[in-house]
């Protein structure tokens, strides 16, 4: 308390000047319209600056909850889309309704591993949000992988850029079949392999999904042709495939859950059990 005095007073004149300042400034604008105007305009650029640098900076701390939320939508549309896709989906009674064969679950990756021979990703998302082992997981670029093993809050995904990984996969322009492998070589780029020498493809050709599986819908993209040569041991085609996703840059995925891969598995299994 002593010290607030002592400054008081050595600084009385100073204080006394600051406050006969404002208390002139203050008879000023109240008794002159001008001036109480452009003090009003100085009050608002200021309070407004304020105002939008508190919102940009709400707005950053915010993007979480955004990103959250699109890759939510995300799911939502693919969903949709890849219900649209599968024309043989057959119709319930009520086909007013409609009918999903294909749900899709979003998780957020939160370990990649990409420089390995077997590379695993872990994703926040498991049994209690309906993920379950061997569903396809996919970007909004691309494939991504197959689920490998499920707990109930967590779940890891059998990356593409894994050398036990074989995937069904097609030439878009030509629809000819092979399977999508990775040698280990290069995070970027997987080879598709057992394409027959019949076929026409090029530098360039775009790679998809092939359809001919439980796991991924038809016509999700993979990548495209690098380059063309021919497998001296089978004498299929063997082509490089630059990946459309970075698989070292991964955030959100989609699990793309079919509904009837249970009743295909059940009945495929009595089938070999007749033979």
């Amino acid at each position: 308390m002593q010290q607030i005095i002592n400054f008081i007073f050595k600084n009385s004149t100073r204080l006394l000047f600051l406050l006969l300042l404002a208390i002139s400034l203050t008879l000023v604008i109240k008794s002159h319209s001008y001036h109480r105007s452009q003090f009003v305009n100085s009050a608002n650029f200021v309070s407004g600056t304020v105002y939008e640098k508190t919102a940009e900076v709400k707005s950053y701390f915010n993007l979480r909850g955004q990103n959250e939320k699109l890759a939510q939508e995300n799911a939502y549309l693919k969903k949709l889309l890849y219900n649209k896709k599968d024309s043989a989906s057959i119709l319930p009674k009520d086909s007013t309704k409609g009918y999903d064969k294909i749900d899709v679950i979003q998780a957020k990756i939160i370990n990649n591993c990409y420089n390995t021979p077997e590379n695993y990703i872990t994703i926040r998302g498991g049994s209690l949000q309906g993920i379950e082992p061997d569903m396809g997981v996919v970007s909004n670029l691309g494939i991504v992988g197959i689920i490998e093993k499920v707990s109930p809050r967590y779940a890891t995904i059998q990356s593409v850029l894994n050398i036990k990984s074989k995937i069904n996969a097609k030439v878009k322009r030509t629809n000819h079949f092979g399977s999508l492998i990775w040698k280990a070589k290069n995070a970027g780029y997987a080879q598709l392999i057992e394409i027959p020498r019949l076929a026409s493809v090029k530098r360039g050709d775009t790679i998809v999904t092939g359809g001919i599986s439980k796991i991924f819908p038809e016509n999700i993209p993979v990548g495209i042709i690098d380059k063309v040569y021919i497998d001296t041991e089978t004498n299929y085609y063997t082509l490089d495939v630059r990946l459309f996703n970075d698989m070292t840059n991964l955030n959100h995925v989609y699990i793309i859950k079919n509904k009837e891969i249970k009743e295909i598995n059940k009945l495929e299994a009595e089938t070999k059990t007749n033979e």
